[in-house]
């Protein structure tokens, strides 16, 4: 339980804790409606200026098997930031999916990796 009486769920992911701060959003996998299924990443935030919501980059490589080659290549995810977890841009965070929240927002943020 939490300190206002709210309940905080875990999300079932290794490694994430439940942030101390508690939220009224609807959209927070902690304390609101939001289950997290399907995949977990790890990005870089690069925008966090609209409301509640951010641009998470993520690097990966790709084999290219025409010219027996690595390349890297990039990603840009748009994420939704419950109001509960201090993050700022800069930081690199775990991201889970969800249901979609917007027409572009399939993600929310978990937590920072430290």
């Amino acid at each position: 339980m939490s300190k206002k009486g709210q309940l905080v769920k875990n999300v079932g992911i290794e490694g994430v804790s439940a942030p101390s701060k508690t939220c009224d959003d609807e959209y927070c996998p902690y304390h609101g409606s939001l289950k997290v299924r399907g995949i977990v990443l790890e990005g870089k935030l690069i925008r966090a200026r609209a409301n509640r919501t951010g641009t998470v980059e993520r690097e990966y490589i790709f084999y290219d098997s025409k010219y027996k080659r690595y390349e890297r290549r990039r990603s840009r995810i748009h994420v939704h930031i419950p109001s509960c977890l201090e993050v700022k841009e800069g930081d690199n965070v775990i991201i889970g999916e969800s249901r979609p929240i917007a027409k572009s927002i399939s993600f929310v943020i978990l937590g920072v990796k430290r």
